[in-house]
């Protein structure tokens, strides 16, 4: 494909839903994993379901690194795309695939030899924290599957190929879902592990999805032109151009999911009761969030790629066209939750006096969800212009404001749990106001990455 054929693509509302359309798809998979860990423990006890959010997030927390690296990934896969230069792409996939596998070393060695030190550190709950340790000690071999598998998340939304992570991802939903079940009950012979078991399900999944997508790439002629496994010698200018524009994004979606991490440790403070009802409300939430998550990798990838195809006057159209998409596909979600919320919480729990505290809960995170469209789709909007750097000072300052908030609504204000849940409208107005003066009033057009 040639540099002046690029140069023809559009950026309406089609192009961007036929691009987010498989990423949602490939998300709503993905987020079957810790919707039917979250549901399965939840049968269990709610001790289990305590325990898995905060393991859960303690896991993402070091996971948010290779994500963050990812995202730096795609857009520079996006603008080499853009600019035509589809060998430099194979080369770039092979510099980040070196790093990652050496980052998925060191956070294998933290989580399985210091992870339950940290974690003894911070959980006031005996039993809840026992659980933990069950948990992070088979989920942290996952680590080597889930980098790989972002870096071919990364990939292939930075060409604008987005089927494949769809199969991908519902494959390996299928397969955890099979593997939860038999695992945490004891099922069909296997043996009854509790909550060991969901976290074995997730690594057995992850590893299933890394051989599917190794199979796909070396399998495809289309792929070939991308040169990817070439195994070339180390460019240390590559290198350096990959870590400049990955870093600032690897730091900020640890501070993120750390951030939520803290806040579920605080919530932890508050009972165990809080926690279990917390981490129910987490899982409704993240699927409520699905499509704004979608449309905002897409529009990071559109708004790099444009940049690369000296379009840069179309970023900002990119981005409020994606919003739109993503405000309606949120509000769609929200309006079902709402007709049937005790149906909802059923699916985690039969106990009618968690399905109570639980409620008045779960209408604050649907009021709160759609100011999420507006925030998230501008700050990635910052990140796909290759100025990630100021896309983390923006996160920071939120963030601090962020948990200021929870922490005054918990431990100042001591408020009901439904009144902490608020914090994340503010965390979303935030993030959608300083993102958008950055791309209003900043001069970031002629950044090159």
């Amino acid at each position: 494909m040639s540099t002046a054929k690029l140069n023809k693509t559009t950026f309406g509302y089609k192009e961007i839903w036929k691009m987010t359309l498989p990423i949602i798809i490939g998300s709503i998979a993905q987020n079957l994993i810790a919707f039917t860990d979250t549901a399965f423990l939840g049968h269990l006890s709610e001790i289990d379901l305590g325990a898995s959010a905060l393991s859960t997030l303690f896991y993402y927390a070091v996971v948010m690194l290779a994500l963050g690296f990812g995202i730096g990934v795609q857009i520079v896969i996006a603008r080499r795309y853009g600019e035509g230069n589809f060998k430099l792409i194979g080369k770039t996939f092979d510099h980040a695939l070196y790093f990652l596998l050496c980052l998925a070393f060191v956070m294998f060695i933290l989580l399985k030899f210091y992870g339950n030190t940290v974690l003894s550190h911070l959980v006031e709950s005996k039993l809840i924290l026992k659980h933990a340790i069950d948990y992070i000690d088979y989920r942290c071999f996952g680590v080597f599957f889930a980098f790989v598998n972002l870096l071919f998340r990364s990939f292939f939304i930075g060409i604008g190929r987005t089927k494949i992570i769809s199969i991908s991802t519902v494959f390996m939903a299928a397969i955890n879902i099979y593997l939860d079940y038999v695992l945490i009950f004891g099922e069909f012979g296997y043996p009854n592990m509790g909550i060991k078991g969901a976290a074995l399900a997730s690594v057995i999944s992850e590893a299933f999805v890394t051989i599917f997508f190794l199979i796909a790439v070396l399998k495809s002629k289309k792929l070939k032109s991308f040169n990817l496994f070439g195994f070339p010698k180390l460019d240390i200018d590559l290198f350096k151009r990959l870590l400049n524009i990955s870093f600032p994004m690897m730091l900020q979606n640890f501070i993120a999911l750390s951030c939520w991490f803290i806040f579920f440790l605080l919530v932890e403070k508050m009972g165990e009761r809080q926690l279990a009802v917390s981490n129910i409300i987490r899982s409704i939430y993240v699927l409520i969030l699905i499509p704004v998550w979608a449309f905002a990798s897409a529009a990071n990838s559109l708004v790099s790629r444009a940049i690369g195809m000296n379009q840069s006057d179309q970023c900002l159209k990119i981005i409020f066209r994606t919003i739109v998409l993503s405000f309606i596909s949120v509000i769609i979600l929200v309006i079902f939750a709402s007709i049937n919320p005790r149906l909802c919480i059923s699916i985690y729990t039969n106990s009618e006096s968690v399905i109570n505290s639980t409620l008045p809960v779960l209408y604050t995170i649907l009021f709160a969800g759609v100011f999420f469209p507006i925030g998230i789709t501008l700050f990635h909007g910052v990140s796909g212009t290759g100025r990630t750097l100021h896309a983390l000072i923006l996160e920071i300052i939120v963030l601090l404001i962020y948990m200021s908030a929870v922490y005054a609504n918990i431990n100042v204000f001591k408020f009901e749990l439904r009144w902490v849940w608020t914090s994340e409208i503010i965390y979303a107005t935030g993030l959608a106001t300083a993102s958008y003066l950055y791309l209003k009033y900043y001069k970031w057009h002629t950044d090159k990455v």
